[in-house]
């Protein structure tokens, strides 16, 4: 049996005890499919109500932004699109919300220092900054060209770093305030072809993890979300292998949950002062056994790898 097999006799076996009887799974199917009015516990945490959202013109920022307007708050977003910043504008304010707009790379960082100024200058201080563009890519190491690595570290890697140091110094003098660094569940379940993906996935899990204990004592939570393949845009700026990003593609419309879904939830746990946030159930389950078997996890890898036709094929030439 390999790993992944495991893991979906393991989802669908407690799915129906365990999953749909959790209160916070209730509570963001009521929110996000039901419509219902109920106040996020940050709300109630942060009278100031002030977030920061990098690439919030995508699917999962939009659905954190548009969270987030419900409960009134104040929101900066930045994205590299002009058009997808003035949807998420016009949808913010007719949920409720503020919304001041950022046309940003976060992989440039004297840009994202002056998108972050501005908004701190408007609002007077942070309450959330919530970490969440990125992209995704496939392709082999070595086949990838280093260009191409400093292309997604840029942007999936330092883009975090950037936001985190420049929040990190206004929320210290605040002594409050929470930072979201929206991973994957790539960071440690590291499959094989898409190892520009893992790489900067997994450091910003670490990073989460590195300055969770050094800024608690500062009134300062720090989250990471590791969601598993949702429906959204994040392969359409794919730049690798292009068999790669259509396996990539395939997956992300085939997956059953929605970024309204994800962002419901990630928000829900981080006003519990999770630290991990995994979603859907089998991410739970993932995640865990990886940790508690991963030589089962690498050779269950390996095994699936090599019966892959086109690696079979890459192997028969000389």
């Amino acid at each position: 049996m390999s790993f992944y097999t495991l893991t979906n006799r393991l989802t669908k076996g407690f799915s129906n005890t365990v999953f749909h009887k959790d209160k916070e799974f209730l509570f963001f199917r009521f929110r996000t499919i039901r419509g219902r009015d109920m106040q996020l516990n940050l709300t109630n945490k942060y009278n100031g109500k002030r977030a920061f959202i990098t690439g919030g013109g995508g699917a999962l920022g939009r659905a954190f932004a548009l969270l987030l307007a419900r409960d009134g708050w104040s929101i900066g977003l930045t994205d590299i699109s002009t058009n997808h910043l003035d949807v998420a504008r016009k949808e913010i304010t007719e949920a409720g919300g503020k919304c001041l707009t950022y046309v940003c790379d976060v992989s440039d960082k004297v840009a994202y220092k002056q998108a972050f100024d501005s908004f701190i200058k408007e609002c007077q201080g942070i309450d959330l900054l919530i970490n969440n563009a990125g992209v995704g890519d496939g392709g082999l190491f070595g086949e990838y060209e280093l260009e191409k690595w400093d292309w997604i570290t840029g942007i999936n890697q330092m883009g975090v770093i950037y936001g985190t140091h420049y929040a990190v110094e206004v929320m210290k003098k605040q002594r409050s305030g929470c930072i979201l660094i929206i991973s994957s569940l790539a960071a440690v379940a590291c499959m094989p072809n898409m190892s520009m993906y893992n790489v900067t996935k997994a450091a910003v899990l670490a990073l989460g993890e590195s300055i969770y204990a050094e800024l608690r004592p500062f009134n300062i939570h720090v989250a990471v979300a590791l969601p598993e393949f949702f429906k959204s845009g994040i392969m359409q700026h794919a730049r690798g292998d292009e068999n790669a990003a259509t396996i990539g593609r395939k997956k992300i419309e085939k997956a059953s949950i929605t970024a309204d879904e994800v962002a419901a939830y990630i928000l829900h746990q981080t006003g519990k002062e999770a630290f991990y946030i995994l979603h859907p159930l089998k991410a739970r389950i993932a995640f865990r056994l990886i940790r508690w078997f991963p030589g089962i996890f690498l050779n269950s890898k390996f095994r699936q790898f090599i019966k892959k036709k086109w690696v079979r094929e890459r192997l028969a030439k000389p």
